[in-house]
């Protein structure tokens, strides 16, 4: 695929989708806000991709947030008055997008503003160990809001208050960020990108239909109480009751050979 601000790849199962605008450190404009709607729809409908990772061109950033200079020159749309669901700030995730493909995120680098969605809405989390995360929305006068709102359902209240609050002041570096819980691992950088492909290799060894509605029942369950979700959890175990993987992971089991799963895409 060739966007303007995105690089993809496929391989094996595997798409890498990396934000390419390092001299703004990856801060997104309305240009990649609309490619990342662009590639996870892709991603959705492409049943070759079972696994996806995300991470950031260059050393210093994974991303910023939305672009100041792209605000401050009145070319940035559609915030105010615009519906959530469909303002294309709102669409640069895969939860966002309604994608249930399994999302391995790398954080390379600074993470903040509107950067934390990413990190909000990944299913695994990894950082390298000179990555900061902090929020710097009402520094300049702005509600800290969706992000921290996201955070809340993955780590302590606190901790999401403290960099809310702090404006930046603080920020929340690698080692606090594996305490807290807001990524699985801390690795050098030169190891990042390679344990990414590495735990993306192993989802992607899975069942696609599996791993897709399995990633849905979870994320679906946090939107409302437990009974709810466990019902809602329960219909997609029945709908899946009736796809061909579930025959063939049994039969590969007890063959003893490597399982042939179908593709999936959304």
């Amino acid at each position: 695929m060739a966007w303007e601000t995105l690089l993809y790849e496929k391989a094996e199962g595997v798409a890498t989708l990396t934000l390419n605008r390092p001299d703004r450190h990856n801060a997104f404009n309305l240009a990649m806000a609309r490619e990342l709607r662009s590639a996870w729809e892709t991603i959705k409908k492409d049943p070759e991709v079972v696994c996806v990772i995300v991470t950031g061109a260059g050393e210093r950033a994974f991303c910023t947030g939305m672009d100041v200079a792209e605000v401050a020159s009145g070319d940035a749309e559609g915030s105010a008055e615009a519906d959530r669901a469909s303002t294309p700030w709102f669409q640069l995730t895969a939860v966002q997008n309604r994608c249930w493909k399994p999302v391995v995120t790398a954080i390379n680098g600074m993470c903040c503003g509107g950067g934390l969605h990413f990190v909000a809405d990944s299913d695994l989390l990894i950082c390298s160990d000179n990555a900061t995360f902090f929020d710097t929305h009402v520094k300049v006068g702005l509600v800290a809001g969706l992000e921290p709102v996201g955070l809340a359902r993955r780590i302590p209240l606190e901790a999401v208050l403290r960099m809310a609050f702090l404006g930046g002041a603080e920020r929340v570096d690698a080692r606090r960020a594996l305490e807290i819980g807001l990524v699985g691992e801390v690795l050098p950088a030169a190891e990042l990108l390679p344990r990414a492909r590495d735990l993306a290799a192993k989802i992607a060894q899975h069942s696609p239909a599996a791993l897709a509605r399995t990633k849905r029942a979870i994320w679906e369950s946090l939107d409302v109480g437990l009974d709810d979700g466990l019902g809602r959890a329960w219909e997609i175990v029945q709908e899946h009751n009736d796809h061909p993987d579930l025959a063939e992971g049994a039969k590969a089991f007890v063959e003893k050979r490597k399982p042939r799963w179908a593709p999936h895409s959304e």
